[in-house]
Order: structure tokens, then C-alpha cells, then sequence
């Protein structure tokens, strides 16, 4: 009998969708069409969108369309303008018939179809360190299933905050890698004049400051997984680079004439669409289909939130010292269930935290009003600090909600937030530690 173990494979499921069809019959983008089969399209004039739109009347993140059983469920996302179906604003329903959707100048066709799609959903609700019982983190896990075994290319898209690094770590432990090196390189941590030398390494004296030859991370990634977090933002001169690295297995450090040979496998994760970068011309198309040989989506905490039950009790217990979903007060889950979630799980692991520490302040946003004073008229007014305290008090408040705003603003993206305040990206952070952010 053999001595080898056979890895269990994770039974799965078959979950059925219906399909509609988007057009876009007004408005500058007129002709566009959209296939709708079930998973979430949003739809707004940023580039990381699904269906991005032209029209200025169009905010950056406008709707959310998703065809499901019942019919063609539509969410506004926060828009300027909003959503009107004939004379009447829309902000969330579900049409089983066809219709036509006004966003700003831009008019969509929406015609619910007979056809269905199938999609494969993991039992387990689990894979690796990532949690979720809902159907899209399912199909999320069933994806990996099938994809962790190769050893092809994955990219992961995602907002900032679902846990893009998670499923790179989950992919890589359960490959026939998973004994290699695991190695993550931040893509926008580094100025941009050294991820060249970080990337691939250089010789001693390639530039000033080379005092030693030094390895870069895919050498020192060598039989096992790299991690490229935040790929969107590898510069364009070096994306040729990486493209020669990943086709012919071999690199050159900075200032040398020799290659070396590297056997990795690639996983990046973006927080952008980088198909629609490269349709804007910001990321190189020959390099986009060779990272995303594979693909997948990470959905965001708002189109799961039956996860957040089980989500909040895996926080819980993680604490020091442990609680229980027990203690969790009704008012706190009803202000969880009717968050939006912009940070998405690392806002809601946040604000599990703040619960138990300033439970006040549990979520940002939604600070309880004061309560009514119950001393008479005549009661004494509170005591004033000393000026140097209140000014010190309200500039830490003003600069924290700046920081709130900017981030909500770009979702999270500290290199566009940084650009926003004309700060560098060193100084978000910075702020960020020191506002438990």
C-alpha cells in the first residue's frame, strides 16, 4: 500500500442564475452591452468599474446591478444623481420585467433572459484562513479549490479590505508549493525608483548606495509562491520586466549581464479593474493576460452579509481576553447589518475591536447622539479645558476625519489618498497608526 497521502477533496455544489442583458441605448456610451449572470456589476464613471460610463452626470460609483432569481435587482450606491425608472427614483428593487434605467444622461436597456448559468459552490465554509457561508465566497472557495493544485498564474481582484492577501496565502498553502518560500512584495510601498532593484535583485555598485550584490524577491522566492500585492501600481517601464520573467523563467539583477533562472509561481492582487486600466492604456495588455492566466473576484463585505455572523464570532474569540456573539448588543448588529462597509472586512474586524475597547464608537459614522440633559436650566456649564488641550483635542478631530474622508473617497487606496491631501504615502500611514484607522 502506498505510503502517499491523497488529499481530500472538498465536495461541491451547483448553484443556477439567471441571465439579462444590459444595453446601453442613451447617453455617450450608446452600444455598450453587458451579459448579467448573477454576479454584482457596478456600474459608474471610475475606472474600476464593470461597466464604466462616459457621462458626467454619472457619479464615480453610481449603482449596482445583479440578475437573480426573483429578477433584476438594482442598488443605488450612493449617487449624485440617482437612478429613475420612468419618473420615479429608485434606490433598491427588483424588476422581473424589462426596463429602462436613467443615470444621469445615460439611459439602460435591462431585459431579464430565459437563459440560466451554473456555477460550482465549495460546501465548506472555509478555505485556508477565509471565512464565509454565502454564495459568493462559495463559488470563491470552489474557484480556489481548482486553481490552488496548478501552477498557474492567479490574479485576485478585490476592494481594499476583503482579504485579497488572505486567499494568496490560502492559494500558496494549499499548492504542491505550499513547502516553498512564500514572498510578498508591495507593488506601492516602494518608491518607484527602487522596485526595479527590489523586484530582481542588483550587483554591488549598480547604482549609488549598492554597496553589496543583494537578491531581489523573486530570487529569494525560488520553488515557491510570490506575492505582487497592489499590482496596478507597478510602474509601465518595469512591466515588460516582469513579463520576461514570468515567460522565460529568468531575470537580470540591476547592473549585471548575467541571468539568473527562477522557478515561482505568480499571485498578484489588485484593488483596481486592471482590464480597464489596460483599455485606458495604464497597464500593459500582453502583461495583463499573462498574470491573469486564472482570475478571481473577492466579493465585498456588503454583498456578503451573512458572513457577518460568523465573521464577528471568529473576531470575537480572537480577542484577548476571548468573548461571544453573546455579548454582542441588538443596536450593534443593526448598526453592522445596515453598514455599507467601505473598508469592507478589515473595517468590520475594526470595529469588533472598538466594541470591545470604546463600545461608544463602535462603528465611525455612527457615534449616538448625546442624551438629553436631565439638570435644570440653571445648572453650572461644564468646566473648559485649558486652550493648548481643546486645540490640540480639535485638531486631532479635524485631522481624523479628514483622513475618514479621503480614504472613503478613494476606498481605501492610500497611494490616491496621499495624492488627495498632497502628502507623501509614508505620512497617510503615519496618521493611520495614529488613529487606530
Amino acid at each position: 500500500m502506498s505510503d502517499e497521502v491523497t488529499r481530500a477533496k472538498s465536495p461541491v455544489r451547483l448553484a443556477r442564475y439567471a441571465k439579462a442583458l444590459l444595453t446601453v441605448t442613451e447617453g455617450p456610451d450608446a452600444g455598450k452591452r453587458l451579459e448579467l449572470t448573477g454576479t454584482p456589476v457596478r456600474i459608474g464613471s471610475a475606472s474600476d468599474n464593470t461597466l464604466v460610463l462616459e457621462d458626467d452626470t454619472v457619479s464615480r460609483r453610481h449603482c449596482e446591478i445583479t440578475s437573480t432569481s426573483p429578477g433584476v435587482h438594482v442598488r443605488d450606491e450612493g449617487s449624485t444623481n440617482g437612478m429613475f425608472v420612468g419618473s420615479m427614483r429608485i434606490a433598491d428593487a427588483v424588476f422581473g420585467e424589462p426596463f429602462l434605467l436613467r443615470l444621469g444622461q445615460t439611459v439602460l436597456s435591462i431585459v431579464p433572459l430565459q437563459d440560466t448559468v451554473d456555477r460550482e459552490q465549495s460546501e465548506s465554509d472555509r478555505f485556508g484562513d477565509m471565512l464565509g457561508r454565502s454564495a459568493g465566497m462559495r463559488e470563491l472557495f470552489a474557484d480556489l479549490m481548482r486553481i490552488a493544485p496548478t501552477d498557474a498564474s492567479v490574479l485576485i481582484e478585490g476592494e481594499t479590505g476583503t482579504g485579497k492577501e488572505l486567499v494568496a496565502d490560502s492559494i500558496h498553502r494549499a499548492s504542491p508549493r505550499s513547502g516553498g518560500p512564500y514572498v510578498v512584495f508591495d507593488c506601492s510601498a516602494i518608491a518607484p525608483t527602487l522596485v526595479e532593484s527590489e523586484l530582481f535583485g542588483h550587483e554591488r555598485g549598480a547604482f549609488t548606495g549598492a554597496i553589496n550584490s543583494r537578491p531581489g524577491v523573486f530570487e529569494q522566492a525560488n520553488g515557491g509562491t510570490i506575492f505582487l500585492d497592489e499590482l496596478g501600481e507597478l510602474p509601465r517601464d518595469l512591466q515588460p520586466k516582469l513579463l520576461r520573467v514570468l515567460e522565460k523563467r529568468e531575470l537580470r539583477r540591476v547592473g549585471s549581464n548575467k541571468t539568473v533562472a527562477v522557478d515561482v509561481r505568480l499571485v498578484a492582487a489588485t484593488n483596481r479593474n486592471l482590464m480597464a486600466e489596460v483599455k485606458r492604456g495604464g497597464f500593459r495588455e500582453d502583461v495583463y493576460f499573462r498574470v491573469a492566466a486564472t482570475h478571481v473576484y473577492v466579493p465585498p463585505l456588503r454583498d456578503r452579509l451573512d458572513d457577518l455572523p460568523m465573521l464577528v464570532k471568529h473576531f470575537l474569540e480572537r480577542s484577548v481576553p476571548p468573548h461571544t456573539v453573546e455579548e454582542v448588543p441588538e443596536h450593534v448588529w443593526e448598526m453592522f447589518r445596515s453598514s455599507r462597509w467601505p473598508g469592507n472586512v478589515r473595517e468590520l474586524q475594526n470595529a469588533v475591536q472598538r466594541m470591545l475597547i470604546t463600545p461608544e464608537r463602535t462603528l465611525t459614522g455612527h457615534t449616538p447622539r448625546a442624551a438629553p440633559l436631565s439638570t435644570p436650566p440653571e445648572a453650572p456649564p461644564a468646566k473648559l479645558e485649558p486652550l493648548r488641550i481643546a486645540r490640540r483635542e480639535n485638531a486631532d478631530a479635524f485631522e481624523r476625519n479628514y483622513l475618514e474622508r479621503a480614504l472613503a473617497n478613494t476606498e481605501g487606496n492610500v497611494t490616491r489618498a496621499a495624492a488627495i491631501a498632497e502628502v507623501s504615502r509614508q505620512m497617510i500611514q503615519k496618521l493611520m497608526r495614529k488613529h487606530a484607522l
